[in-house]
């Protein structure tokens, strides 16, 4: 996989009010509405053995505590905490988990009063620059934590985690957000192929429309997320500007080296548009264009499972949205397929993940992060994981430990050498556009139906002047 940063990175800053703060959370690693489908898992957890002698170096840590504050609730906190336990067991460390969907809010609070936590699991590189920038609160990386990323990820994620050439975050978890969810039975009872490259999915989309019935559509979407409605639209545009303007105009789009109002991605809106607005095309189960602005992103793909709807672009930790009793997996109620690019041998790739930010250098707090930048905790991780939904492009992970067939899928992307991936750029973007007005216009462009032209003017006279 390679993913390539912009020559010219912005510094991101985040908004100061507590609302916009806690907006990001849920656009970039909220897995936690919904269900919970089986995930095609379903297994037992079982720990993780490790080598102890690793953590020799940092002396007796026994009977010493480490805090961590993140935004990963329950029930991905339950798997999270268990993936800890080697660790506390091969050093007597406490771990004091403490998950908060306001964390993003609250981080830059608590480090003004001066009580930070020990860690923080930062959900996106955006905050980790406000962090360094604004507070000058994170401590760079000790040189355990930065081995083992050389040694584990790709130099383009130890990038992200890096603030004006020191590197302060190492990558913990890593979503990948191309995939178009479908059901495999209704596609081979009906003839169709999963299509290959735009011009295939396109088609299809068509063909499937000229047999709607009722309130059957070819697609269904819903961009509705509380406080952080439209970042779902986001990801829809993001992923369709990679397509039809290619890697290096997405950085260019981001960094703001062009307007957000470029004709190129006034062209994406127009092809995202093309299946998002139209009528025939969407929405299926839920209603209009319009129902797409209120239809709760959690549920927006159940209409698949009544027949009602053929397809739903959604991330890979989607799979843990669906209905319980819910099977995943490529004979299963739902999988997922790559959403194809212009051609098959093209693999361009919407990815996020969350990093790892510390405020202290005690042994202990050293130690944990040296533990979580491992490939020892990826591989901890996945077994304390068995109903599935997470991934990593720590390329020590076993993917054989992995619970399900679509986590093992979103295994092989991340480490394609084919596989161009770029961020979620709303997470890069300062916060007055990348969780404010691009969510917002999202809204105005099926809501109100606002052109591709007048949302994206709307949004690129957002964008902070400096």
């Amino acid at each position: 996989m390679t993913i390539r940063m912009a020559s010219k990175r912005r510094a991101v800053a985040l908004a100061a009010t507590g609302a916009s703060l806690a907006l990001v959370l849920t656009a970039c690693a909220d897995t936690n509405d919904g269900g919970g489908g089986d995930g095609g898992g379903g297994g037992e957890a079982t720990q993780a053995t490790i080598d102890c002698a690793a953590f020799d170096e940092f002396g007796d840590l026994d009977g010493t505590e480490v805090s961590v504050y993140t935004t990963i609730v329950e029930p991905e906190a339950e798997t999270q905490t268990a993936s800890y336990k080697p660790f506390e067991d091969c050093t007597g460390v406490t771990i004091n988990y403490e998950g908060s969907r306001e964390m993003e809010a609250q981080l830059p609070v608590r480090v003004q009063a001066g009580n930070p936590p020990d860690i923080a699991i930062l959900p996106q590189p955006g905050l980790l620059q406000t962090l360094v920038n604004d507070y000058d609160a994170v401590l760079p990386a000790p040189e355990q934590v930065e081995a083992n990323v050389d040694e584990g990820w790709a130099p383009e994620w130890k990038e992200y985690g890096t603030v004006d050439g020191t590197f302060y975050a190492a990558p913990l978890g890593s979503n990948v957000k191309s995939y178009v969810w479908y059901s495999p039975s209704m596609f081979a009872d009906a003839g169709y192929e999963v299509p290959t490259t735009w011009d295939e999915l396109t088609e299809l989309t068509a063909t499937i429309a000229e047999g709607n019935e009722g309130a059957t559509r070819p697609w269904c979407a819903g961009i509705e997320s509380g406080d952080a409605t439209g970042w779902p639209g986001t990801d829809w545009i993001e992923d369709v500007v990679l397509r039809t303007a290619g890697p290096d105009v997405y950085d260019q789009w981001y960094t703001h080296e062009i307007p957000f109002n470029d004709p190129q991605i006034v062209d994406a809106f127009d092809t995202a548009g093309e299946i998002l607005k139209n009528p025939d095309y969407v929405n299926g189960g839920l209603g209009g264009v319009d129902s797409i602005a209120t239809a709760t992103w959690t549920d927006a793909g159940y209409p698949i499972l009544d027949g009602n709807c053929w397809m739903h672009r959604a991330a890979n930790f989607y799979q843990t949205q669906w209905p319980e009793g819910t099977e995943v997996g490529p004979d299963g109620d739902v999988y997922a397929f790559y959403l194809p690019a212009q051609t098959a041998d093209e693999k361009p790739t919407l990815v996020a993940g969350e990093f790892i930010g510390a405020f202290t250098d005690r042994p202990e707090v050293q130690a944990f992060q040296t533990y979580l930048s491992s490939a020892d905790w990826a591989n901890a991780k996945a077994q304390a994981t068995p109903a599935g939904g997470w991934v990593s492009a720590n390329n020590g992970l076993d993917p054989d430990l992995l619970a399900t067939d679509f986590d093992r899928l979103s295994a092989e992307i991340l480490a394609d050498p084919a596989t161009v991936a770029r961020f979620d750029a709303s997470d890069l973007m300062p916060a007055a556009v990348g969780t404010d007005s691009f969510w917002s216009g999202m809204v105005d462009w099926f809501a109100s139906d606002q052109s591709s032209q007048e949302v994206t003017d709307q949004i690129e006279s957002s964008w902070p002047s400096n």
